[in-house]
């Protein structure tokens, strides 16, 4: 119970936590007629490189006297978000047909960054009383070859009673100025204003970025997806219970028999490897250390999805997800330092220090590199994705007193569990020999084979997010994508269980790293996945991008790997020693 409450408590810490929204400047999003509206421009950059943007005014808009910074959540600065105050003034319900904004004197250098910003489709994103909308800077003119600069925006906001529900601003492309050539110019951009009134209540005014996911043909797909998922894990867990139960049953049959009944016999079968099989493997500190920090990220994946299903996660609450993960993650650390630490100690290991030091670097080491490298591209670009250094000294603290205590505390608890490796059968002096076995129960061919399912059940669900992720689409369909990640668990064990059956039966007793790599290939599949996507699916370009894209999901498949690893180590382990329990071993 205790555990359950410990639980539940985090649960609502971290919804508390994630779910508050940017407020419109403390109020509660209420307005009379005249009152001032919160306006905040956030970042301008190419529509089809999601990770290249750029501060707003770095591009030469009209800009207010003083601008003033918002200051931002944890989760909002990860997300690349930097927020100012906006050049154009919308109070509620003030109406505007043709307003001047500013008159701006472009030089050559200004006219050249627009050119380039609209021969790479910029698009401009503000947030109006915490509602998005976007908008585009300029068009091409492909017949006369036109390089055109919009200088009118139509905004046009819906409002129930004294809320705002929906903005759009649309840029009135017959209002535009030539920037084909490099020279100086004077412009004069404006904007309208007009107000309607709406039946949809405010509660419901975030309804609309989540409809699209919602959409019925959509829909029918991602329940193909399920389906597709199902079928296969139906298919897999039948044909494995049947083969499996029918072999095992004859091997139990064969085993059960005494001594004279078998004198006649060869020694072959998985039964006669029962002296091997549970000799610890090579590497133990490094077996102990994936096994720990993959049943950390098993766990951050499990809170992640129960926050998304609780509502947390809803379109655009800005970097929630982000400093979900913030938390989570240090939070959890303690789990890797039981889990590495007592399977440490089992495997009979001497020094747990050094484990519990390789279990903290597992993951956070690449992931630190892969930050350090991408962060300074960033910097190089003066992109939004550079983290400010204040961000980095928070993200540091983080990892120094909560991460770090944490993951002591739990090596220290797991250091102390003094709980003995359960094996059935003892385990000799001397290995035995493991015979000559054919190229396709190579460790390869096995991990091809071992991750092909889980990819193919997860595969139509994959694209979705990574558009989501890499891309404009929104994703909010967390029931489903649960439901996928359940079939995704039970398909690795089952795969990852047959193959370290047929291993034995091969008498191959090395099967202890062998079920984390099969277990975790499903990773190395989503990798190149990555690749597909990136250059057949998406319109990404650039170093920058590139740079971005292919360092954080190399990350991710990482991690996948890692996970995914652990529960197939975990399913084979409870699988050999339910096998060797139920027979007499001598």
């Amino acid at each position: 119970m205790a555990k359950m409450e410990a639980a539940a408590l985090l649960l609502l810490l971290l919804a508390l936590a994630c779910g508050l929204r940017a407020g419109a400047d403390g109020s509660d999003h209420r307005y009379e007629a005249g009152d001032r509206v919160p306006l905040y421009a956030n970042k301008v950059g190419p529509f089809h490189n999601p990770s290249e943007t750029y501060r707003f005014y770095d591009l030469p808009f009209c800009s207010p006297e003083h601008v003033t910074e918002k200051k931002e959540a944890l989760g909002e600065v990860l997300n690349g978000d930097r927020l100012v105050d906006a050049p154009y003034v919308l109070n509620f319900q003030e109406e505007h047909k043709l307003k001047s904004l500013c008159k701006k004197h472009l030089s050559k250098e200004d006219v050249a960054k627009f050119r380039k910003a609209v021969s790479k489709d910029y698009y401009f994103q503000m947030y109006y009383d915490d509602l998005p909308f976007w908008g585009f800077l300029g068009k091409i003119n492909k017949d006369k070859v036109e390089y055109l600069l919009f200088k009118h925006i139509q905004f046009e906001i819906l409002y129930h009673d004294d809320r705002v529900i929906e903005i759009s601003a649309q840029p009135d492309p017959n209002i535009s100025v030539d920037i084909t050539e490099d020279k100086e110019l004077d412009v004069e951009f404006s904007y309208s204003v007009t107000w309607k009134k709406t039946d949809i209540p405010f509660e419901k005014r975030m309804e609309k970025y989540s409809k699209v996911s919602s959409m019925p043909q959509h829909l029918e797909i991602h329940w193909f997806s399920i389906i597709n998922s199902c079928v296969t894990v139906l298919l897999l867990t039948s044909f494995l219970a049947t083969i499996l139960m029918r072999v095992l049953r004859n091997d139990f049959i064969k085993y059960s028999n005494d001594e004279e009944s078998l004198e006649d016999q060869d020694e072959s079968g998985w039964k006669y490897i029962h002296g091997d099989v549970f000799r610890f493997p090579k590497k133990k500190s490094l077996f102990s250390a994936v096994v720990g920090s993959g049943t950390q990220l098993f766990a951050l994946t499990i809170f992640i999805f129960l926050l998304a299903l609780v509502g947390v996660f809803y379109p655009y609450n800005r970097g929630a997800l982000f400093t979900a993960l913030v938390i989570i993650y240090a939070l959890t650390s303690g789990i890797a330092g039981y889990t590495a630490t007592s399977l440490y100690m089992q495997l009979e290991g001497t020094n747990w220090v050094k484990n519990l030091l390789l279990t903290g670097c597992l993951f956070c080491g690449p992931l630190f590199l892969t930050f350090c490298f991408l962060n300074t591209v960033a910097i190089v670009y003066s992109a939004t994705a550079a983290l400010p250094f204040g961000t980095i000294l928070v993200i540091l603290l983080i990892w120094a007193l909560v991460t770090s205590p944490l993951l002591v505390l739990g090596g220290i608890a797991g250091k102390n569990s003094n709980t003995e490796f359960q094996a059935p059968c003892r385990t000799t002096k001397y290995p035995r020999e493991i015979p000559q076995l054919p190229w396709y129960r190579g460790t390869i061919p096995q991990m091809m084979m071992a991750g092909f399912l889980p990819f193919s059940a997860i595969y139509i669900e994959l694209y979705y997010i990574f558009a989501s992720v890499w891309g404009h689409k929104i994703y909010t369909i967390y029931s489903i994508l649960f439901i996928v990640f359940i079939i995704l668990i039970i398909v690795t064990a089952f795969v990852t269980v047959a193959l370290t059956y047929f291993q034995l039966a091969a008498e191959d007793h090395e099967w202890w790293w062998r079920s984390i790599l099969c277990g975790g290939s499903t990773g190395v599949f989503v990798f190149f996945y990555c690749i597909y996507y990136f250059h057949a699916r998406s319109d990404m370009s650039g170093f920058m991008q590139t740079s971005f894209f292919f360092g954080y999901m190399t990350c991710i498949c990482y991690g996948f790997f890692l996970m995914l690893g652990t529960v197939g180590f975990g399913a084979s382990l409870l699988f050999v020693r339910h096998i060797y329990r139920s027979i007499k071993c001598e």
